[in-house]
Formats: C-alpha cells, sequence, structure tokens
C-alpha cells in the first residue's frame, strides 16, 4: 500500500521528538514559512542548527519540488527528504548530493518505517538576505544594536535592514541570532515542540 504525507509526517515528528525532545533549546515546528511564504518546510528542527524536513509521500507529485529544492536551499543548514519508495530513485536525482534521504515504507502489520538512505552534509550555499528574512524589524534591531550603526540605518524599512544585515553581520552570527529567535518566538502553532 503507498504512504500518505500524514502518516509519514506523524512517524517523523514521533521519532524527532523522541530523539531531541529532552534536548535544550529545541524548535520543532510543522509548516515552518521560508523567504516570506515562497514556500513551507513541512517539519523544521532549530537547535544548534536549522534542520528541514521535506515529505514525499508514494502518494504526492514531485511538482513542487524544484522550486523547494531552490527556496529551501536559500536558508536551511542542513535539508532531509523522506519520500515513499515509489518515488526513491527519481529523488536522487533530482535533489542536491548534500541533502539527506529517508525511505518510508509501510510493513505488512501497516506500521509506517522510515530508514537512512543517505545522511545529510552542511549546506554550501546559505543566502544571508533570504536568512535575514526570518526576523522581524525588532529582532533585526536588537541584532545591530551588537554594532556601532549609525542612527539612519535604524530607520530603514525591513527590506532594507535585511539587505544591511545581510551586508555587514558575518553569516555565522546571523544564522545564530535567527535560530535563538526562532526559539524566543511564542506565536507558534499548537503542535510546536520547545523544550
Amino acid at each position: 500500500m503507498k504512504t500518505s504525507d500524514k502518516e509519514i509526517r506523524r512517524e517523523l515528528y514521533s521519532s524527532l521528538v523522541e530523539r531531541y525532545g529532552n534536548e535544550p533549546g529545541t524548535l520543532i515546528v510543522h509548516e515552518l514559512k521560508i523567504c516570506q511564504g515562497e514556500a513551507r518546510i513541512d517539519i523544521a528542527l532549530v537547535n544548534g542548527a536549522m534542520h528541514g524536513y521535506e515529505i514525499k509521500s508514494d502518494r504526492d507529485t514531485l511538482e513542487r519540488l524544484p522550486g523547494q529544492i531552490e527556496t529551501y536551499n536559500r536558508v536551511l543548514d542542513t535539508i532531509t527528504l523522506i519520500t515513499g519508495v515509489n518515488h526513491l530513485k527519481e529523488i536522487a536525482t533530482l535533489i542536491p548530493s548534500w541533502w539527506g534521504i529517508k525511505v518510508a515504507t509501510r510493513m505488512k502489520t501497516n506500521k509506517i518505517v522510515i530508514e537512512d538512505v543517505r545522511e545529510s552534509e552542511n549546506n554550501p550555499c546559505v543566502d544571508a538576505f533570504s536568512l535575514a528574512q526570518f526576523l522581524w524589524r525588532s529582532e533585526l534591531l536588537d541584532l545591530l544594536s551588537r554594532y556601532n550603526v549609525d542612527k539612519s540605518v535604524k530607520k530603514l524599512t525591513r527590506s532594507k535592514l535585511w539587505a544591511y544585515v545581510a551586508e555587514n553581520v558575518p553569516l555565522e552570527e546571523l544564522k545564530m541570532h535567527v535560530r535563538d529567535c526562532l526559539k524566543k518566538r511564542e506565536t507558534w502553532r499548537p503542535d510546536a515542540l520547545r523544550t
């Protein structure tokens, strides 16, 4: 029988909670908007890095995958695609070599089992401007308060602040600030897990 998104998501979420649920400073959130809503990653794990999990069950199509790849690559530190057996060969040719792959299989008992095919590696192409788009104006100003910036900079529009931060803040510091801000926010859906 074919796997479904809902079944894979439930199994994946359970395994992430089991593995990371007791780690301090961890956020697990469903449907994280990326690049001002250009795409949503199915599950995001935010701790010492930002790891995205995209699900393509046997019942899904791969139509949106090329656009999702382009958007996810701009902001996520690591990415893993979980697929049903039907898409495994095609997916392996579509996604970057640094993406991880897991395969979801339905057992005779009807249980969904997720197994590693390829481990994810670090994203070599994070885009600072796209990453800065996660930040609210107050979060951008908080980051810039660490630097001796002119008052005129603080009056810039949010999109201009994104550009300023992208050009003037080291990427690793920006990554850390984005992760910290996401973990501190109280506005997540009720199914988000914060430890």
